[in-house]
């Protein structure tokens, strides 16, 4: 049963209670095939600059577009656990971000779905750590590992094809414009070097 006014479903299409919150312990982060451990936190930040274009006369915006690329950066906090400090729970050879020489790829993958082919996997492509601190002490022995990353690219599959599948109300809420899923799941850096920006607007409403 779907909330009259915003469409969320309250229960399962047969009409049984169900959780539709997504959760965290359903993640399970791997570099290639290790899976990292004792992981506190890992955040993800996509930014983008988007101008707004005004003019004379006009009280208001008349166009806006990006401006540049997409930068993709985080962060991720691990407790020292297993001999491993975080560097090496990623499968670095190095505990000094100066002695990094090739760049890692992080993928995450989130079982809320399912196993299997219901699984949705997301790949932060080429990361580079350009921050890391740790403090000892004496109020608390725990050590813990933080850094900060910065990747050239991300994008997320479900069984191959997109991940963005409109979720359990399915495909009916999404425009699928071809662009924009061939940039989500990889096969493009990005979408707005495609051509027929413009021509793309009027041909989708």
């Amino acid at each position: 049963m779907a909330y009259p006014r915003t469409g969320s479903l309250l229960t399962s299409s047969k009409g049984n209670n169900n959780t539709g919150v997504a959760l965290s312990t359903q993640i399970l982060i791997k570099v290639g095939d290790v899976a990292v451990g004792a992981i506190q936190s890992l955040s993800i930040t996509e930014a983008r600059n988007i101008s707004m274009v005004n003019e004379l006369g006009t009280d208001g915006s008349i166009d806006s577009a990006p401006t540049g690329s997409t930068v993709i950066s985080g962060s991720c906090t691990r407790i020292r656990f297993d001999r491993l400090r975080a560097t090496e729970a990623f499968g670095r050879d190095f505990l000094h971000i100066h002695s990094q020489r090739i760049p890692f790829d992080i993928s995450i993958f989130d079982f809320w779905q399912g196993d299997g082919a219901d699984v949705i996997t997301t790949t932060i492509k080429n990361v580079w750590i350009d921050n890391i601190t740790y403090s000892y002490s004496q109020d608390n022995w725990i050590i813990t590992d933080t850094f900060q990353w910065k990747a050239e690219t991300m994008y997320s599959t479900l069984n191959g094809g997109p991940a963005a599948t409109g979720g359990a109300r399915g495909g009916a809420i999404l425009s699928l414009n071809a662009i924009e899923r061939a940039a989500d799941i990889g096969q493009r850096r990005g979408s707005m070097d495609a051509s027929g920006l413009i021509n793309d607007y009027f041909l989708n409403v």
